[in-house]
């Protein structure tokens, strides 16, 4: 990114440009408390001074690492987001921190990539969380940059793999455009269905929810819906 994301130094009220991310600062401000915002506006302009990578780490690597203690862990995730962004964090950088990171932090890292990565360089953040049984991994793995640049095979298979963990498809963004007359993914979902109904297990409600957005008569934009009708495996 070639823009400058955050106000000149010594700004309080400093946003990044980017519309999305700008209320997602204001509403940061909104819920932390005095000395937490503080922390974080001096974070943001020490990463927006000082990007990329000075050293062994960089000094916004570690403020990613104090933020949950800082902001609490409610918070933590939209702080890193915006020091990502702030420090305009590169495909290497994003892979760095994801490698080195907690959990959260690589889920952080995840949430950031449609803000900092334009093309699919990042792909295989994804494909790593997917592999993962960190259900909140796979959930933050399935955000618009998954829905950007996933291929077809990979995309429906982390659709399964929301159904065989438990993760709501509801997380999954640009479901029904995608979903929209997938004969291959109605195809894995019925036979997903009989499987568990021959097993005597019951089988996910939100499967007849993406079954129904495959149909070609779906709308191929709109919230994800569907009910168990005459899709439903016996």
């Amino acid at each position: 990114m070639n823009h400058h994301p955050h106000a000149p130094h010594g700004s309080t009220a400093s946003h990044p440009a980017e519309p999305a991310l700008a209320a997602l600062h204001a509403r940061l401000n909104t819920s932390l408390a005095p000395t937490a915002r503080a922390w974080l506006d001096q974070a943001l302009d020490e990463a927006a001074d000082h990007p990329g990578t000075h050293g062994p780490i960089s000094i916004w690597e570690l403020r990613i690492a104090e933020a949950g203690r800082r902001c609490g862990p409610e918070h933590a995730d939209a702080a890193r987001v915006l020091l990502l962004h702030a420090a305009r964090a590169d495909p290497d950088a994003l892979a760095r921190v994801y490698r080195q990171g907690t959990a959260a932090e690589r889920r952080a890292v995840l949430h950031a990539l449609p803000h900092l990565v334009p093309g699919p360089d990042a792909l295989p953040l994804v494909e790593d969380a997917l592999r993962t049984n960190d259900t909140r991994l796979v959930a933050a793995a399935l955000g618009p940059y998954a829905a950007r640049h996933l291929d077809a095979h990979t995309w429906r298979h982390a659709v399964l793999k929301c159904l065989f963990t438990g993760v709501p498809v509801d997380v999954v963004a640009d479901l029904a455009p995608r979903a929209h007359a997938d004969a291959e993914l109605a195809r894995m979902l019925g036979d997903y269905a009989r499987e568990r109904t021959a097993a005597d297990r019951p089988v996910p409600e939100d499967l007849y929810r993406v079954l129904a957005l495959t149909e070609p008569t779906a709308a191929p934009a709109g919230p994800c819906g569907g009910s168990r009708t005459a899709r439903k495996e016996s």
